[in-house]
């Protein structure tokens, strides 16, 4: 059969992708760690499973309303209100299949042929593949290590177009940890109310957050701000409920209700027992987060102090959420067995291939020379990782 143009226009999750290199490996025997996948290794909140449990017991297993049901919808207003400083209706909320899915939702019923969507670099390998798919163009901002990978004014001022329609913001970001402050979020303010654009705040990492580091919604900042911003989040790094599927936004009503329209003509609701147990987290599962975040702190510096005594790579702290970002451009051009490593995604296989250990290369967050690491994972799972990734590269010259 004749494919849609459009499939043709993105690429596989390059995370997916080597996750799925990783199984073949561990299907042949051979000990895999992983430092790839951005999952959590706690178990779902007990407060949230227990919610989950109790719903099916109770027969709560049909379909919900296509954006959620008012339980959860409420949850999610008290907790931006509580967290955030942020004040919505349940018109202006809308429960999604994971918050990857909410982005694909606003991308859908926003961009189309023509328009202009603004990521800065760094990125999220999603981002660019959901503003492809709408038939939009990514405008990609690149930023420096040196500015902590954080996107300046002029760069964005730059960027701007009579086609620019949208921005997107990741803080704390995946997958450098960068976040953007108050004062450096009110640098843009200016800009951003003048320009004819729409704002996209993906804060899904908004609690993995270190040293004394706070999150802004830059929707906090004024009203005209909150006006043009969806704030994009959701349950599964926080409660560590990745299967779960459920994110959300928060957003001008016409907004919400297309994307609503939309749902209800592809997926429909989300899972009912999903909603119900994300309604108890929101609620009542800022202990877990607290243990999880204590564990998280920890791994961080383990993991960033070991990578920095191994030859060829250097990496600062990230403020927030759970990757390391490893500058690895003096890895690259050494030889071994089978060839060259020519770029990072030539290091990453090799890493997996000799080392059995899985990290995700930076040309698939529009960063070449970089490796993520995520260290949601067990000290000693991280500890076997960062040997193994020693031992493989003492084989290069």
């Amino acid at each position: 059969m004749k494919l849609a143009k459009r499939i043709g226009r993105i690429q596989a999750s390059a995370t997916m992708a080597m996750a799925a290199k990783a199984k073949v490996l561990k299907a042949e025997g051979v000990e895999i760690i992983s430092f790839g996948l951005g999952e959590p290794d706690f178990e779902t909140a007990n407060v949230a499973a227990e919610a989950g449990i109790a719903a099916i017991h109770a027969g709560e297993t049909r379909y919900t309303p296509p954006a959620g049901t008012d339980e959860l919808k409420q949850a999610i207003i008290q907790k931006l209100k509580r967290d955030n400083g942020l004040d919505y209706t349940k018109k202006e909320i809308i429960v999604s299949c994971g918050a990857k899915h909410t982005l694909y939702n606003i991308a859908q019923v926003l961009f189309e042929k023509g328009d202009e969507v603004i990521i800065p670099a760094p990125y999220w390998v999603t981002y660019p593949d959901q503003i492809l798919l709408s038939g939009a163009s990514p405008v990609i901002v690149h930023t420096k290590e040196s500015d902590g990978f954080l996107m300046n004014p002029a760069a964005l001022k730059a960027a701007l177009t009579p086609r620019t329609k949208g921005i997107i913001f990741n803080a704390p970001s995946n997958p450098t940890g960068s976040i953007y402050t108050t004062t450096e979020y009110e640098a843009f303010s200016d800009i951003l109310i003048e320009a004819d654009l729409c704002i996209i705040s993906d804060e899904i990492y908004e609690k993995f957050l270190y040293d004394g580091a706070s999150h802004t919604s830059i929707a906090t900042l004024n009203p005209a701000l909150k006006a043009k911003t969806i704030v994009v989040n959701g349950v599964s790094k926080a409660y560590s409920m990745t299967g779960w599927r459920i994110g959300y936004a928060a957003g001008p009503e016409d907004v919400i209700q297309a994307m609503t329209k939309l749902q209800s003509q592809s997926t429909s609701n989300p899972c009912s027992v999903a909603q119900k147990a994300s309604a108890a987290a929101l609620n009542n599962g800022e202990p877990f987060v607290s243990e999880m975040l204590d564990a998280f702190s920890e791994r961080r510096r383990f993991m960033v102090e070991t990578l920095n005594k191994i030859s060829g790579i250097s990496c600062t702290l990230p403020p927030g959420s759970f990757y390391v970002f490893a500058n690895v451009k003096d890895l690259l051009g050494l030889s071994h067995a089978k060839g060259v490593l020519k770029n990072t995604l030539d290091l990453a296989t090799f890493l997996l291939e000799e080392g059995g250990v899985t990290t995700i290369p930076g040309e698939a967050f529009g960063a070449p020379g970089y490796l993520r690491l995520s260290f949601a994972a067990s000290k000693d799972v991280l500890k076997r990782g960062l040997e193994k990734i020693q031992n493989a590269l003492a084989q290069l010259s």
